[in-house]
């Protein structure tokens, strides 16, 4: 799936982190305030190679509710395209061993740049 930038930016810009960090916020209670008031949730995840092993970089889960919802269907997709062949084609590589095969086929990743303001608000940087 492909979403404009702008909207991208517009939910991170609102986002919280779905849990409490001294890195990001002054206390508990402004983290608590913060959250009650976005319509975005932010947490990070160990990212995983294809064979389930944590990496050294942490995957990006984003929720949506309210308008954020709204705007992510109406404004911000740009186009959806289908891999399930793709999926099930790494996923056979995975089963037989064949592990460098399923890693040529991932879609090519690059780090998202972000302003410093949005880097601090989702905690990108602790």
């Amino acid at each position: 799936m492909e979403l404009t930038r702008q909207g991208f930016e517009w939910a991170l810009e609102r986002a919280s982190l779905s849990h409490f960090d001294s890195a990001v916020h002054q206390d508990k209670e402004s983290w608590r305030k913060e959250l009650s008031g976005s319509p975005v949730r932010i947490q990070w995840d160990p990212d995983r190679s294809v064979s389930l092993e944590p990496l050294s970089r942490r995957a990006i889960q984003v929720g949506l509710s309210g308008e954020a919802v709204q705007r992510y269907v109406h404004d911000w997709i740009v186009k959806i395209t289908d891999i399930t062949e793709l999926v099930h084609d790494i996923h056979g590589d995975v089963s037989r061993g064949r592990l460098a095969e399923a890693v040529q086929a991932l879609p090519a990743e690059r780090e998202f740049p972000l302003r410093e303001d949005i880097r601090k608000r989702i905690g990108a940087d602790s």
